[in-house]
């Protein structure tokens, strides 16, 4: 082999140059880095850490609902004393790349802090155990929050970090900020792995799982370590995640104030949604033009959607999640908006209206939507405290069943329809008629069923009354004019202490009143 076929693997014979090496592959995690182009001399560094204006010493005033949370932390460490309670706010969630959607808060954490938008990625709510009596308030545990608090801005954090850092995602609040707002214990990121795995083998973590991924490793190590049944742990977790659900099931004043905020900006995009209609008619996309409607909306007087609106015309209204929303708006055609917009507390209102794209419903159309009416006018005037959440939904069937024998579309008699052995009628009624509405638009998921679908009503509780008929087009089971009407009237309802109260009343429901409301918004 001569000296010019030597490899370039190769070590340079002795006394040669120096072989010529390649720069040491990027990693992958660092690529992101690379549309930055920041600069890294240490000139920039210090530059960037002067001459700034002094931050304000001034803290805030304590939240409105922070004495409500204090009292929701109250019946936490009632339901667990001596236990260690474990709840995370949540993560950043990755949309593409490098880009996250808006944070959101789990529920819990939001309910038990009192925070609502914005607050805060990664932070976890800690209930330590206490003697009996001497913790917070009179509690049985000391609660603290850990977060990532404002960097100061001689630090790296305050220009470099994307996700945290004031020049990017502007202020944050200092720790002292923070438990002022709160009347919580603050403390940094920096010392939750400590609080979260000290002691570990001595007694009950309770955690409220799959709410951030990393905190659930921590916890999970700990365990194993103290020899903890898996097993046992997961069912601690539940109950946990139980309990938290239950505890929203009757809402306090300033939850059903800001309920009340959530539907008013609510029942704004619907009216913006009725002014949009006829550029609706026009375009290819019509759904979106009225989901836009709503959203700007929402945006405007919130802080989001409660969920993805519901915008489906035409045979796309007897879908019953349909989110999609890419169908034309045809005049003659029915619209079923189904919408919430979420306050900045993570409060949501749920409302739907069917309406005549050309303001005036046909005889037809008219026919389905007041058994839909009637219905859910019969489910309103057996609310009050004392029945049960069940009943709810079984007295609104008794309307539909009746219509629907009346219109000859039951195989059966209503009798039979009605049986357990029977419901044909769910054929075109296939959801339930009521949910709890809150934080989540379907609030107290995790709840048993004893005191949710089984649950007796108590004053303060919030849930939806939303019958619907969904006749599809391709429904040969029933006459052709019926085919691809679908309807459903929903509405937010608050127990009061001898009935209910329509919270979301302001918006027209009567079919006269709705083709009136609509001409008076169209001028």
């Amino acid at each position: 082999m001569t000296d010019s076929a030597q490899h370039p693997a190769d070590p340079a014979p002795e006394g040669g140059p120096a072989a010529e090496t390649s720069p040491a592959p990027q990693p992958l995690a660092e690529r992101v880095e690379n549309r930055s182009q920041r600069p890294s001399s240490d000139a920039f560094r210090a530059f960037m850490a002067s001459g700034w204006a002094p931050a304000s010493q001034d803290l805030p005033a304590a939240d409105a609902v922070a004495p409500h949370a204090a009292r929701r932390r109250a019946a936490l460490s009632a339901r667990f004393p001596g236990e260690r309670l474990v709840v995370p706010a949540g993560r950043l969630k990755v949309r593409s790349n490098d880009t996250d959607y808006r944070f959101r808060a789990h529920s819990a954490f939001a309910h038990l802090t009192g925070l609502g938008v914005d607050h805060e990625p990664d932070a976890v709510l800690i209930l330590e155990p206490t003697d009996p009596g001497v913790g917070d308030d009179g509690a049985d545990h000391e609660a603290t929050l850990y977060f990532r608090p404002l960097a100061g801005r001689d630090s790296e954090q305050f220009y470099a970090d994307p996700r945290a850092g004031e020049f990017w995602i502007g202020p944050r609040p200092t720790l002292a900020e923070m438990a002022a707002r709160t009347g919580l214990r603050t403390a940094g990121l920096e010392e939750l792995e400590s609080a979260l795995t000290k002691d570990a083998g001595q007694g009950q973590v309770r955690l409220l799982a799959e709410s951030d991924l990393d905190v659930d490793a921590q916890v999970a190590a700990a365990r194993t370590a103290a020899g903890q049944d898996p097993a046992a742990a997961q069912a601690a977790d539940v109950e946990l995640v139980e309990f938290c659900s239950e505890l929203r099931l009757v809402k306090d004043e300033w939850e059903v104030d800001r309920m009340r905020a959530s539907v008013a900006a609510t029942i704004a995009g619907f009216e913006d949604v009725v002014r949009a209609l006829p550029r609706a008619v026009g375009h290819r996309r019509g759904e979106r033009v009225v989901e836009g409607a709503f959203f700007a909306r929402a945006r405007e007087e919130g802080n989001d959607l409660g969920y993805d609106t519901i915008a489906a015309a035409g045979n796309n209204a007897t879908v019953l999640h349909w989110i999609r929303n890419t169908g034309e708006v045809r005049d003659g055609d029915l619209l079923l908006l189904d919408a919430g917009v979420e306050d900045d507390s993570l409060y949501t209102a749920d409302i739907t209206r069917t309406l005549p794209v050309n303001g005036a419903y046909t005889e037809v159309q008219r026919r389905v939507y007041q058994a839909v009416l009637d219905a859910a006018d019969a489910a309103f005037a057996i609310v009050k405290p004392g029945i049960r959440f069940r009943e709810i939904h079984a007295e609104a069937m008794r309307v539909l069943v009746d219509r629907l024998s009346a219109w000859g579309l039951l195989p059966v008699s209503a009798e039979e329809a009605l049986s357990e052995e029977g419901q044909h009628h769910r054929r075109w009624m296939p959801h339930g008629t009521s949910h709890h509405l809150g934080l989540d638009v379907h609030d107290c998921a995790q709840a048993k069923r004893e005191l949710y679908l089984d649950g007796v009503l108590e004053p303060g509780m919030v849930f939806t009354i939303e019958p619907g008929l969904y006749f599809k087009a391709e429904d040969l089971a029933i006459p052709e004019e019926y085919r691809g009407i679908g309807v459903r009237i929903e509405d937010d309802v608050l127990v009061t202490q001898d009935g209910a109260e329509n919270l979301s009343a302001a918006l027209p429901r009567a079919p006269e009143d709705v083709e009136a409301w609509m001409a008076r918004l169209q001028g």
